[in-house]
């Protein structure tokens, strides 16, 4: 009788476990896209031409006074070349090409400003500089429909704004809801427009939320949270449905949010290190890119304690990485029992 109710309580208990397997956020596969060289370390910004090729900088502490680097994988995740930037910090951050004139620029977070980068030579020029000296923060950037350029700083509680040829920025929005005094310690960072351009989604870091600004003939509006709780929100791209891919960096995952706010999907995780010490899955994931039917994500694996602050909780795996690397996933949110759209 004994040996019966035992096995009758393990049956109710797998029974009760059923329906919460079933619902269960479906996280997708992450693959490895591409492994950085021996000597490279914290892949963070990321971006693609037309050609498909990933363009992908490093926040590098270990290069010390040597320029930043940019490196160009093909759409295999073969390495074609590595470039040296000129006259660019270590610690590089987001990259894009311009939508009207091709240009690639790149955030040199080092020296506080925005270069115009040859991908080819690494000739570079600058685009624009941030003011405020050390004090400042740039971040990322993006591009509204007539190619003005905006970048975000974490620092300051800023988003600047310039013309598509670049020159000094104006200060377009300036609100604490941009700052943070939270960790990681960057207040505004991943910032995208919707499709409609009348409005601006912007991560901020260290506060685990999104800020809304709505913008109207250009002008912007005053930011209001717009939804909390993303555990190290960072890199931050819209798709043509206006739903919101978000790197969460403390959390090891991408969180999709629908325009309303609504959680529509949680993509990846971490899976532990290879044998060579190279991440499996997303291990502080900073920036993403879509192309075509993939999502590419750069696994920065940054240890904040080299900053001196108290460690997070992938401070030891990042510690631990000996190989940088590039993920990639499928640009697919699986179904959620619950929707209005779901039928079960």
């Amino acid at each position: 009788m004994q040996q019966s109710c035992r096995h009758l309580a393990s049956a109710i208990v797998f029974a009760a476990l059923l329906p919460l397997t079933a619902l269960a956020w479906d996280r997708g596969e992450v693959e490895r896209f591409a492994t950085l060289p021996a000597d490279a370390h914290n892949p963070e910004g990321i971006t693609a031409d037309k050609h498909g090729r990933i363009y992908v900088t490093t926040f590098d502490l270990t290069r010390g006074g040597n320029p930043g680097q940019l490196f160009v994988f093909d759409r295999h995740g073969e390495l074609e070349r590595t470039v040296n930037i000129k006259d660019s910090s270590n610690l590089l951050l987001d990259l894009a090409f311009h939508p009207k004139t091709g240009a690639l620029l790149v955030i040199d977070f080092g020296k506080q400003q925005v270069l115009k980068v040859n991908p080819h030579t690494g000739e570079s020029r600058v685009f624009t500089t941030i003011p405020g000296g050390a004090a400042a923060g740039p971040n990322v950037l993006t591009f509204d429909k007539h190619g003005n350029v905006y970048i975000s700083d974490s620092f300051q509680g800023v988003i600047w704004k310039t013309g598509p040829k670049g020159g000094p920025p104006e200060e377009w929005v300036k609100n604490l809801l941009l700052t943070t005094t939270g960790v990681p310690p960057f207040g505004a960072n991943g910032l995208a427009f919707n499709k409609r351009g009348n409005a601006m989604f912007v991560a901020n870091t260290g506060n685990d939320q999104v800020i809304k600004i709505p913008v109207k003939h250009g002008v912007p509006g005053t930011p209001t949270v717009f939804v909390n709780s993303v555990n190290g929100a960072d890199g931050l791209i819209l798709d043509e449905d206006d739903n919101l891919w978000i790197c969460a960096n403390q959390a090891d995952e991408i969180v999709v949010l629908d325009k309303t706010g609504r959680v529509i999907a949680k993509l990846g995780d971490f899976d532990g290190l290879s044998r060579r010490g190279a991440p499996r899955g997303l291990l502080f994931p900073a920036s993403l890119v879509r192309v075509g039917d993939w999502i590419y994500v750069t696994n920065l694996s940054l240890d904040l304690r080299l900053f001196g602050l108290v460690q997070t909780v992938d401070s030891q795996w990042a510690a631990d990485v000996k190989r940088h690397t590039v993920s990639r996933l499928k640009a697919k949110i699986p179904r959620v029992r619950g929707l209005p759209s779901s039928d079960d």
